[in-house]
């Protein structure tokens, strides 16, 4: 793994003169642009090497899942953005992801989860994928007891946490505490922010003057992970592969009955509920958390369905005042967002404002996969 590199947190006077002014022409009192700090770490789960080299190896395990073939790196590959290169996500075999997968870089900094923000913690999100019906579809005492027979983790899991046998709650702590390291907090956008003036180029300045100005990005994309962590609708369009792709649309039907909803929205909705499913509000139907910038260049495809495949994509859907939905269009709700309309960008201000975005991503993060511990009859 390379190491961790820390910057100063201290702006220079250039710099925050430039993000003022650029917030005023918004129109709005926003967080700024920041760069990352180290990650916070709960105090109920210090961060040891131990515990982390622990967590790395239990990363890579597909023994922690239902039929032993699905690790956590299963939907979140290294050289892939720590994420999943298609538009769904993998699913558990025999069934197909319902949402594009978000990378784990810097999720450290998060205090929600997953698309609807169902996770509070890494410690909870880990369950709830390793878990998930059409993800790991792990059962405790299974995984726990697979654990049991590997050697390895006994030794390792009671040189962590003192316990005499794997406890399948530990493993979650691990695997949270691994995933705290895995942060880029050097970008172009960082060393910027901290008074490096020469680390954007004259068209990434240009595009981070649209960033907090013309385009309103900063409305959303605001503070140092570039995301309020709040909830809209931006009119994403249907994801393809539910309307030719049988066994998409058979995970989708049965996500949304799990999830719960009216009878009648089963019957008819061809759209995902996305924060609906927490609050049971029709005014939240087809809201998801604002993604966090950070890393992007290497995630595509975008979206929470994976519909736009490179990052000009996705700035020509904002340009173009966002799209529609069912529950854009007057069908179910109309609750999309008023903060997204036409920008009026034109051909330069778009390369400008795209060259901006790929600053936010720095150097990929490479990390050598472990050599996974075999199992062993018990003594």
């Amino acid at each position: 793994m390379k190491p961790m590199k820390t910057i100063s947190l201290l702006l220079s006077g250039a710099a925050v003169l430039a993000t003022s002014a650029t917030m005023a022409m918004a129109g709005g009192d926003f967080p700024p642009l920041a760069p990352l700090g180290e990650p916070p770490i709960p105090s109920d789960n210090p961060q040891t090497d131990a515990k982390v080299e622990l967590g790395k190896i239990l990363f890579w395990d597909p023994r922690l899942g239902g039929d032993a073939s699905t690790a956590c790196v299963t939907c979140h590959e290294p050289d892939q953005g720590w994420a999943f290169s298609d538009d769904l996500s993998r699913g558990y075999p025999g069934t197909v992801h319902w949402r594009n997968s978000q990378s784990v870089i810097n999720s450290a900094y998060l205090g929600q989860l997953f698309w609807a923000g169902s996770a509070a913690s890494l410690e909870k999100q880990a369950p709830s994928a390793a878990k998930g019906a059409v993800a790991g579809n792990g059962e405790n005492d299974v995984m726990e007891a697979r654990l049991a027979f590997i050697p390895e983790y006994r030794e390792r899991f009671n040189d962590v946490f003192g316990t005499e046998w794997p406890l399948i709650g530990d493993a979650w702590r691990a695997i949270a505490a691994f995933e705290r390291t895995l942060i880029v907090n050097d970008t172009p956008v960082d060393l910027y922010l901290a008074g490096d003036e020469s680390a954007l180029s004259e068209e990434q300045i240009a595009g981070m003057e649209l960033f907090n100005g013309k385009a309103g990005c900063i409305q959303c994309h605001n503070g140092a992970q570039a995301t309020d962590e709040k909830y809209y609708n931006l009119g994403v369009p249907t994801a393809e592969r539910w309307q030719d792709d049988g066994l998409a649309q058979v995970t989708f039907r049965y996500e949304i009955l799990a999830k719960g909803v009216t009878q009648e929205m089963y019957r008819e909705l061809k759209e995902d509920p996305g924060l609906y499913f927490r609050t049971k509000e029709k005014a939240d139907l087809g809201k998801f958390r604002t993604p966090p910038l950070r890393y992007t260049l290497y995630t595509a495809p975008y979206m929470h369905n994976g519909s736009f495949w490179d990052l000009e994509e996705v700035v020509e859907f904002y340009n173009a005042g966002g799209g529609s939905n069912d529950f854009t269009d007057g069908t179910m709700a109309s609750s999309k967002t008023d903060l997204i309309k036409p920008l009026g960008l034109n051909e330069d201000e778009v390369e400008n404002l795209v060259a901006f975005l790929e600053a936010f991503s720095g150097d990929e993060l490479e990390v050598e996969a472990p050599k996974l511990p075999p199992y062993a009859p018990l003594d």
